[in-house]
Protein backbone atom coordinates (compact mmCIF):
# COMPACT_ATOMS: atom_id res chain seq x y z
CA UNK A 1 0.00 0.00 0.00
CA UNK A 2 3.05 2.48 0.59
CA UNK A 3 4.45 1.74 -2.48
CA UNK A 4 1.37 2.48 -4.82
CA UNK A 5 0.38 5.69 -2.65
CA UNK A 6 -1.12 8.66 -4.28
CA UNK A 7 -2.62 11.97 -4.31
CA UNK A 8 -6.15 11.29 -3.43
CA UNK A 9 -8.85 12.72 -6.49
CA UNK A 10 -11.86 11.84 -3.91
CA UNK A 11 -10.70 13.29 -0.56
CA UNK A 12 -10.12 17.10 -0.12
CA UNK A 13 -8.83 18.22 3.23
CA UNK A 14 -10.64 21.27 3.89
CA UNK A 15 -8.76 24.63 3.22
CA UNK A 16 -9.33 26.66 6.69
CA UNK A 17 -5.20 27.97 7.04
CA UNK A 18 -4.67 31.34 5.23
CA UNK A 19 -0.65 30.89 5.24
CA UNK A 20 1.99 28.02 5.21
CA UNK A 21 0.87 24.62 7.27
CA UNK A 22 4.12 23.56 9.57
CA UNK A 23 2.53 20.76 11.42
CA UNK A 24 0.13 18.08 11.84
CA UNK A 25 -0.54 15.04 14.31
CA UNK A 26 -2.95 12.54 14.02
CA UNK A 27 -4.11 11.00 17.48
CA UNK A 28 -2.98 7.28 18.34
CA UNK A 29 -6.46 6.04 19.81
CA UNK A 30 -8.63 5.84 17.12
CA UNK A 31 -6.44 7.97 14.19
CA UNK A 32 -9.38 9.70 12.98
CA UNK A 33 -8.51 13.05 14.30
CA UNK A 34 -5.92 15.45 12.71
CA UNK A 35 -4.34 18.67 14.14
CA UNK A 36 -2.42 21.49 12.43
CA UNK A 37 -0.83 24.71 12.86
CA UNK A 38 0.10 27.27 10.88
CA UNK A 39 2.43 30.33 10.19
CA UNK A 40 -0.53 32.99 11.01
CA UNK A 41 -0.69 30.88 14.61
CA UNK A 42 -4.22 29.22 13.61
CA UNK A 43 -4.66 25.73 14.99
CA UNK A 44 -7.13 23.22 13.14
CA UNK A 45 -8.94 20.14 14.47
CA UNK A 46 -9.77 17.86 11.41
CA UNK A 47 -11.96 14.21 11.40
CA UNK A 48 -10.81 12.22 8.80
CA UNK A 49 -13.64 9.76 8.71
CA UNK A 50 -15.99 9.39 5.65
CA UNK A 51 -19.24 10.17 6.89
CA UNK A 52 -20.72 10.63 3.47
CA UNK A 53 -21.46 7.28 2.41
CA UNK A 54 -19.92 8.25 -1.08
CA UNK A 55 -15.62 7.46 -1.71
CA UNK A 56 -15.92 11.10 -3.12
CA UNK A 57 -15.31 13.57 0.83
CA UNK A 58 -14.15 16.24 2.04
CA UNK A 59 -12.04 15.70 5.57
CA UNK A 60 -14.41 18.73 7.73
CA UNK A 61 -13.04 21.12 10.04
CA UNK A 62 -14.30 20.34 13.71
CA UNK A 63 -13.00 23.37 15.23
CA UNK A 64 -10.65 26.07 15.01
CA UNK A 65 -8.40 28.48 16.90
CA UNK A 66 -8.80 31.31 14.74
CA UNK A 67 -6.95 34.98 14.55
CA UNK A 68 -10.16 35.84 16.81
CA UNK A 69 -9.84 33.17 19.51
CA UNK A 70 -8.84 35.07 22.96
CA UNK A 71 -5.78 32.56 23.31
CA UNK A 72 -4.42 31.84 19.77
CA UNK A 73 -1.12 31.86 19.21
CA UNK A 74 0.56 35.49 18.18
CA UNK A 75 2.91 33.88 16.01
CA UNK A 76 3.88 30.69 14.07
CA UNK A 77 2.67 27.55 14.97
CA UNK A 78 5.65 24.83 14.68
CA UNK A 79 4.64 21.99 16.80
CA UNK A 80 1.00 20.68 17.36
CA UNK A 81 0.52 17.22 19.03
CA UNK A 82 -2.12 15.23 20.91
CA UNK A 83 -1.79 13.53 24.14
CA UNK A 84 -0.99 10.79 23.83
CA UNK A 85 -3.40 8.92 25.68
CA UNK A 86 -6.79 10.64 24.88
CA UNK A 87 -8.40 12.94 22.59
CA UNK A 88 -9.19 15.35 25.19
CA UNK A 89 -5.90 17.27 25.52
CA UNK A 90 -3.83 18.53 22.93
CA UNK A 91 -0.39 20.65 22.86
CA UNK A 92 0.64 23.52 20.59
CA UNK A 93 4.27 25.16 20.62
CA UNK A 94 4.80 28.75 18.64
CA UNK A 95 7.36 31.38 17.65
CA UNK A 96 5.31 33.15 20.55
CA UNK A 97 7.32 31.41 23.13
CA UNK A 98 5.06 29.35 24.51
CA UNK A 99 3.96 26.33 24.61
CA UNK A 100 -0.01 25.61 25.33
CA UNK A 101 -1.79 22.60 26.57
CA UNK A 102 -5.16 22.51 25.62
CA UNK A 103 -8.25 21.24 26.55
CA UNK A 104 -10.03 19.81 23.27
CA UNK A 105 -13.38 20.45 24.61
CA UNK A 106 -13.65 23.57 25.63
CA UNK A 107 -11.24 24.63 23.22
CA UNK A 108 -9.16 26.34 26.04
CA UNK A 109 -5.30 26.65 27.64
CA UNK A 110 -5.63 24.69 30.87
CA UNK A 111 -2.08 25.15 30.96
CA UNK A 112 0.66 27.86 29.27
CA UNK A 113 4.20 27.82 29.55
CA UNK A 114 6.62 30.31 28.66
CA UNK A 115 10.03 30.46 27.77
CA UNK A 116 12.69 33.38 26.80
CA UNK A 117 13.03 32.50 23.21
CA UNK A 118 11.36 31.47 20.50
CA UNK A 119 10.20 28.18 20.26
CA UNK A 120 11.08 25.20 17.53
CA UNK A 121 9.86 22.00 18.99
CA UNK A 122 7.91 20.26 21.26
CA UNK A 123 7.00 16.40 22.41
CA UNK A 124 5.68 14.07 24.54
CA UNK A 125 6.43 10.58 25.20
CA UNK A 126 4.02 8.00 23.23
CA UNK A 127 5.03 5.19 25.91
CA UNK A 128 5.28 6.76 29.05
CA UNK A 129 3.45 5.64 32.25
CA UNK A 130 5.39 6.97 35.10
CA UNK A 131 6.02 10.79 33.84
CA UNK A 132 4.27 13.41 32.07
CA UNK A 133 7.11 15.25 30.67
CA UNK A 134 6.95 17.45 27.60
CA UNK A 135 10.45 18.17 26.03
CA UNK A 136 11.21 21.90 24.26
CA UNK A 137 13.44 22.66 22.12
CA UNK A 138 14.47 26.73 21.63
CA UNK A 139 16.43 29.62 20.62
CA UNK A 140 18.38 28.85 24.27
CA UNK A 141 20.98 25.88 23.85
CA UNK A 142 19.36 24.51 26.95
CA UNK A 143 16.58 21.51 26.67
CA UNK A 144 13.71 22.14 29.11
CA UNK A 145 11.64 19.79 29.96
CA UNK A 146 7.62 20.62 31.62
CA UNK A 147 6.36 18.92 33.74
CA UNK A 148 2.13 18.71 33.11
CA UNK A 149 1.46 17.43 36.27
CA UNK A 150 2.93 19.72 38.49
CA UNK A 151 2.83 22.73 35.98
CA UNK A 152 6.00 23.73 36.47
CA UNK A 153 9.02 23.80 33.58
CA UNK A 154 12.00 23.21 36.49
CA UNK A 155 14.12 20.66 35.02
CA UNK A 156 16.65 21.93 31.87
CA UNK A 157 19.32 19.29 29.68
CA UNK A 158 22.73 21.45 29.50
CA UNK A 159 25.17 20.08 26.77
CA UNK A 160 24.07 22.16 23.70
CA UNK A 161 26.05 24.94 22.39
CA UNK A 162 23.09 26.80 20.09
CA UNK A 163 19.37 26.48 19.56
CA UNK A 164 17.82 23.28 19.81
CA UNK A 165 15.67 22.61 16.66
CA UNK A 166 14.17 19.29 17.41
CA UNK A 167 13.43 16.94 20.20
CA UNK A 168 11.78 13.54 20.25
CA UNK A 169 11.60 10.97 23.00
CA UNK A 170 12.36 6.85 22.59
CA UNK A 171 9.73 4.84 21.17
CA UNK A 172 10.41 2.51 23.21
CA UNK A 173 12.63 4.04 27.03
CA UNK A 174 10.07 6.65 28.46
CA UNK A 175 13.13 8.70 30.23
CA UNK A 176 15.12 8.25 26.87
CA UNK A 177 15.26 11.97 24.81
CA UNK A 178 17.35 12.80 21.48
CA UNK A 179 17.42 16.51 20.93
CA UNK A 180 18.89 18.01 17.85
CA UNK A 181 20.64 21.35 17.70
CA UNK A 182 22.31 24.05 15.30
CA UNK A 183 25.35 22.96 16.44
CA UNK A 184 25.89 20.28 14.26
CA UNK A 185 25.09 17.88 17.22
CA UNK A 186 22.56 15.29 18.58
CA UNK A 187 22.18 14.22 21.93
CA UNK A 188 20.14 11.33 23.57
CA UNK A 189 19.30 12.00 27.84
CA UNK A 190 18.44 9.88 30.36
CA UNK A 191 16.17 12.13 31.96
CA UNK A 192 16.60 10.63 35.04
CA UNK A 193 20.39 11.24 35.49
CA UNK A 194 21.90 13.91 36.73
CA UNK A 195 24.45 14.80 34.59
CA UNK A 196 21.42 13.69 31.98
CA UNK A 197 23.38 13.41 28.32
CA UNK A 198 23.90 9.34 27.35
CA UNK A 199 25.82 9.45 24.20
CA UNK A 200 26.39 12.39 21.35
CA UNK A 201 26.48 10.92 18.41
CA UNK A 202 29.41 11.22 16.08
CA UNK A 203 28.87 10.78 12.47
CA UNK A 204 32.48 9.27 12.14
CA UNK A 205 31.83 6.99 14.96
CA UNK A 206 35.11 7.87 16.73
CA UNK A 207 37.69 7.23 13.86
CA UNK A 208 38.62 11.23 12.71
CA UNK A 209 41.56 11.67 14.60
CA UNK A 210 41.21 13.56 17.86
CA UNK A 211 43.00 16.36 16.44
CA UNK A 212 40.68 17.74 14.99
CA UNK A 213 38.12 17.66 18.36
CA UNK A 214 36.11 20.33 16.27
CA UNK A 215 35.17 17.73 13.50
CA UNK A 216 34.38 15.20 16.57
CA UNK A 217 31.14 14.08 17.87
CA UNK A 218 28.88 15.77 15.30
CA UNK A 219 25.81 14.40 14.06
CA UNK A 220 26.20 16.43 10.67
CA UNK A 221 27.97 19.12 8.87
CA UNK A 222 25.85 21.70 9.52
CA UNK A 223 22.40 22.07 11.95
CA UNK A 224 20.60 19.27 12.90
CA UNK A 225 16.49 20.01 12.06
CA UNK A 226 14.82 16.54 11.94
CA UNK A 227 14.68 13.32 14.51
CA UNK A 228 12.33 10.56 14.38
CA UNK A 229 12.46 7.27 16.16
CA UNK A 230 12.23 3.96 14.25
CA UNK A 231 9.06 2.48 15.76
CA UNK A 232 10.45 -0.24 17.40
CA UNK A 233 13.13 2.77 19.18
CA UNK A 234 15.86 0.89 17.67
CA UNK A 235 17.08 2.71 15.10
CA UNK A 236 16.86 7.18 15.06
CA UNK A 237 16.93 8.66 11.70
CA UNK A 238 18.58 12.54 11.37
CA UNK A 239 18.47 15.06 8.93
CA UNK A 240 20.74 18.28 8.94
CA UNK A 241 21.23 21.22 6.66
CA UNK A 242 24.37 19.45 4.78
CA UNK A 243 21.56 17.87 2.71
CA UNK A 244 22.04 14.35 4.84
CA UNK A 245 20.09 12.05 6.17
CA UNK A 246 21.25 9.60 8.51
CA UNK A 247 20.30 5.80 10.37
CA UNK A 248 21.85 5.58 13.56
CA UNK A 249 21.52 2.47 16.01
CA UNK A 250 19.80 3.77 19.23
CA UNK A 251 21.70 1.71 21.58
CA UNK A 252 25.16 2.14 20.43
CA UNK A 253 24.65 5.23 19.50
CA UNK A 254 26.92 4.04 16.25
CA UNK A 255 25.93 5.40 12.37
CA UNK A 256 25.05 2.67 10.49
CA UNK A 257 26.50 4.51 7.29
CA UNK A 258 23.19 3.68 5.58
CA UNK A 259 23.66 5.69 1.93
CA UNK A 260 20.40 8.08 1.25
CA UNK A 261 21.86 10.50 -1.22
CA UNK A 262 21.12 14.07 -1.22
CA UNK A 263 18.42 14.67 0.63
CA UNK A 264 17.51 18.50 -0.36
CA UNK A 265 16.94 20.03 3.30
CA UNK A 266 16.81 24.71 2.82
CA UNK A 267 14.36 24.53 6.08
CA UNK A 268 15.87 27.24 8.34
CA UNK A 269 14.12 25.55 11.10
CA UNK A 270 12.61 22.26 12.37
CA UNK A 271 12.16 19.78 9.36
CA UNK A 272 8.79 17.55 10.50
CA UNK A 273 9.30 14.04 8.67
CA UNK A 274 7.76 10.73 9.74
CA UNK A 275 8.70 6.73 9.30
CA UNK A 276 5.71 4.03 8.19
CA UNK A 277 4.30 1.85 10.73
CA UNK A 278 3.44 -1.67 10.77
CA UNK A 279 5.01 -1.98 6.96
CA UNK A 280 8.17 -4.47 5.74
CA UNK A 281 10.42 -2.95 4.89
CA UNK A 282 10.14 0.11 6.82
CA UNK A 283 10.05 3.51 4.68
CA UNK A 284 10.79 6.96 5.70
CA UNK A 285 8.55 10.20 4.29
CA UNK A 286 10.44 13.38 3.78
CA UNK A 287 9.61 17.10 2.84
CA UNK A 288 11.75 17.36 -0.09
CA UNK A 289 11.29 20.86 -1.66
CA UNK A 290 7.87 20.75 -2.82
CA UNK A 291 7.53 17.18 -2.99
CA UNK A 292 7.83 14.23 -0.37
CA UNK A 293 10.76 11.62 -1.20
CA UNK A 294 10.25 7.87 0.27
CA UNK A 295 12.97 6.15 1.03
CA UNK A 296 13.32 2.50 2.65
CA UNK A 297 14.90 2.95 6.09
CA UNK A 298 17.32 0.30 6.13
CA UNK A 299 18.90 0.49 2.42
CA UNK A 300 18.87 4.24 1.62
CA UNK A 301 16.65 3.53 -1.31
CA UNK A 302 14.94 6.50 -2.86
CA UNK A 303 11.61 4.74 -3.78
CA UNK A 304 9.25 7.92 -4.82
CA UNK A 305 8.61 11.21 -5.23
CA UNK A 306 5.22 12.39 -4.43
CA UNK A 307 4.07 15.45 -6.33
CA UNK A 308 1.37 17.79 -5.68
CA UNK A 309 1.91 20.68 -3.82
CA UNK A 310 2.94 24.36 -5.04
CA UNK A 311 5.58 25.27 -2.48
CA UNK A 312 7.72 23.68 -0.06
CA UNK A 313 6.45 21.06 2.27
CA UNK A 314 6.82 21.32 6.11
CA UNK A 315 5.64 18.13 7.60
CA UNK A 316 3.73 15.08 6.81
CA UNK A 317 2.48 12.70 9.33
CA UNK A 318 1.29 8.85 8.69
CA UNK A 319 -1.94 7.13 9.57
CA UNK A 320 -0.78 3.58 10.06
CA UNK A 321 -4.22 1.95 10.30
CA UNK A 322 -4.67 2.47 6.74
CA UNK A 323 -1.31 3.02 5.46
CA UNK A 324 -2.27 6.68 4.43
CA UNK A 325 0.06 9.82 4.66
CA UNK A 326 -1.14 13.56 5.05
CA UNK A 327 0.97 16.30 4.41
CA UNK A 328 1.44 20.26 4.85
CA UNK A 329 2.78 23.00 2.74
CA UNK A 330 3.90 26.43 2.51
CA UNK A 331 0.67 26.52 -0.19
CA UNK A 332 -1.93 26.62 2.22
CA UNK A 333 -2.82 23.24 1.38
CA UNK A 334 -3.15 19.53 3.31
CA UNK A 335 -3.23 17.32 0.75
CA UNK A 336 -4.09 13.43 1.34
CA UNK A 337 -1.99 10.27 -0.22
CA UNK A 338 -3.62 7.37 -0.18
CA UNK A 339 -2.95 3.96 -2.28
CA UNK A 340 -4.22 3.41 -5.57
CA UNK A 341 -6.88 0.87 -5.74
CA UNK A 342 -6.42 -1.87 -8.51
CA UNK A 343 -7.44 -1.02 -11.57
CA UNK A 344 -10.70 -3.21 -12.17
CA UNK A 345 -10.86 -4.93 -15.75
CA UNK A 346 -12.95 -4.39 -17.93
CA UNK A 347 -15.51 -6.42 -18.85
CA UNK A 348 -14.81 -6.54 -22.72
CA UNK A 349 -10.77 -8.14 -21.68
CA UNK A 350 -11.08 -10.75 -20.13
CA UNK A 351 -8.19 -11.56 -17.85
CA UNK A 352 -6.59 -14.51 -20.53
CA UNK A 353 -5.68 -11.37 -22.37
CA UNK A 354 -3.55 -10.17 -20.17
CA UNK A 355 0.34 -10.52 -20.44
CA UNK A 356 0.98 -12.78 -17.69
CA UNK A 357 3.55 -9.70 -15.96
CA UNK A 358 0.64 -7.86 -15.76
CA UNK A 359 -1.09 -9.49 -12.92
CA UNK A 360 0.57 -9.31 -9.69
CA UNK A 361 0.74 -12.63 -7.97
CA UNK A 362 -1.48 -11.94 -5.15
CA UNK A 363 -4.37 -11.17 -7.46
CA UNK A 364 -4.22 -14.37 -9.27
CA UNK A 365 -7.14 -16.65 -9.17
CA UNK A 366 -5.06 -20.23 -8.53
CA UNK A 367 -8.84 -21.70 -8.33
CA UNK A 368 -8.81 -24.66 -11.40
CA UNK A 369 -11.74 -26.35 -12.67
CA UNK A 370 -9.70 -29.31 -14.08
CA UNK A 371 -10.73 -32.53 -12.55
CA UNK A 372 -6.71 -33.40 -11.16
CA UNK A 373 -7.03 -29.69 -9.96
Amino acid sequence: RVLSLELNKDRDVERIHGSGINTLDIEPVEGRYMLSGGSDGVIVIYDLENWSGSPNYTCRALCTVGRSHPDVHRYSVETVQWYPHDTGMFTSSSFDKTLKIWDTNTLQPADVFHFEGTVYSHHMSPVATKHCLVAVGTKSPHVQLCDLKSGSSSHILQGHRQEVLAVSWSTRHEYVLATASADGRVKIWDVRRASGCLTTLDQHNGEKSKASSEAANTAHNGRVNGLCYTNDGLHLLTIGTDDRMRLWNSYTGENTLVNYGKVCNESRKGLKFTVSCSCSPEFAFVPYGSTIAIYTIFTGELITMLRGHYNSVNCCVFQPNFQELYSGSKDCNILAWIPALREPVSDDTSEKCLPRQHLNQAYEDAWSSDDEG
